[in-house]
C-alpha cells in the first residue's frame, strides 16, 4: 500500500510541475539575541483541488522518484522572479534576506550548480538578500563541492545556512571546513530544551562552537513560550517555529502577486 501510494504521488508531482501547482511560503525566523534582523524561509507547498498539501507528505516520494532537483529548479525560479519582481517596486526593506533549501540530489548536480550561478548572476538582487539552507548531512557527503559553491555564490552576497545541526556524527570537525553564515539546531534538540538537562548541554555546545567561528546559531520548532524564554537565557541569536510565526503564502507577504514563470 505504501508503494502504491509513492507511485500516486509520482504522477501527482509531475502534474503539479506541468500544471504550476507548487506554491510558495514564507515563515519567518526572529532574533532572540542577534543585534540584526533575521530572515524568512521559503517553504514549499503543493495545491490540489484547492487543498494545501505540506511537504512531508510529498517530499520522500519526491527523492525516491528523482524529482527533486526538478522542484528545486522551480523553487529556484519563481523565487528569483518574485524577489526581482518585489525589488523592482521597492516592496520589501532593504536588509530583507530570504532563505532557499538546496536538496541533496540538486548539489549532487553539476548542472543545477551551475545554472544556479548563472541565475543567482542574472537576477542581480541586493547583496544579502539569499540565503541558501543545505542539511549538515547533505554539506558532509559533498563537502569539496559544497564549500566550492559557497564559496562561488557569497561573491554575489548570498549567504549560507547549515540545516538540521546536530545530527551528523562529526558535525564540529567538519564545521570548520564550511564558510556558513548560520547553524540551525535541529529541533529535536530544541522541543524539550527547556526541561531536559541533556538537550540543553548539546544547544550550549552547539551555540559555543558557532560563537566561537562566527557563526549565528537559529533554532528550528520553538513552539512555546518556555523554549524561547530558555533559548534568551543561552543567549541563542535567531529562532524559528508557529510561537514565532506560521507559514504564510508570499502572496500575502508583499503588495504584488508572485509570477510564476514559464519553463
Amino acid at each position: 500500500m505504501e508503494k502504491h501510494g509513492e507511485l500516486q504521488w509520482a504522477q501527482r508531482l509531475q502534474n503539479g510541475l506541468d500544471n504550476d501547482a507548487f506554491r510558495l511560503f514564507g515563515q519567518p525566523i526572529t532574533a532572540v539575541c542577534a543585534d540584526g534582523p533575521g530572515y524568512h524561509e521559503i517553504l514549499l507547498r503543493l495545491e490540489e483541488q484547492g487543498e494545501i498539501i505540506a511537504p512531508g507528505s510529498f517530499l520522500p516520494a519526491a527523492e525516491r522518484y528523482h524529482f527533486m532537483v526538478r522542484i528545486d529548479r522551480w523553487v529556484i525560479r519563481n523565487t528569483l522572479a518574485w524577489l526581482g519582481d518585489q525589488n523592482r517596486h521597492a516592496a520589501l526593506p532593504s536588509h530583507s534576506l530570504w532563505g532557499i533549501n538546496l536538496s541533496g540530489a540538486s548539489l549532487s548536480d553539476a548542472d543545477f550548480c551551475q545554472d544556479l550561478i548563472t541565475q543567482v548572476a542574472k537576477a542581480g538582487l541586493p547583496h544579502g538578500t539569499l540565503c541558501f539552507e543545505i542539511t549538515e548531512s547533505t554539506a558532509i557527503a559533498q563537502l569539496s563541492s559544497v564549500s566550492e559553491l559557497i564559496v562561488t555564490l557569497k561573491e554575489y552576497g548570498c549567504r549560507f545556512a547549515l540545516d538540521d545541526f546536530g545530527t551528523g556524527l562529526s558535525s564540529f570537525s567538519y564545521l570548520k571546513q564550511l564558510p556558513v553564515d548560520y547553524l540551525k539546531i535541529d529541533g529535536s534538540f530544541i522541543r524539550n530544551v527547556h526541561q531536559d538537562p541533556i538537550d540543553r548541554a548539546m544547544v550550549e555546545a552547539i551555540h559555543a562552537v558557532g560563537k566561537a567561528l562566527a557563526i549565528k546559531t537559529i533554532a528550528e520548532f520553538v513552539e512555546t513560550q518556555a523554549t524561547l524564554d530558555t533559548l534568551h537565557q543561552m543567549g541563542i541569536d535567531f529562532a524559528q517555529g508557529d510561537l514565532l510565526g506560521r507559514p504564510e503564502p508570499l502572496t500575502q507577504m508583499a503588495s504584488h502577486r508572485i509570477k510564476v514563470m514559464p519553463r
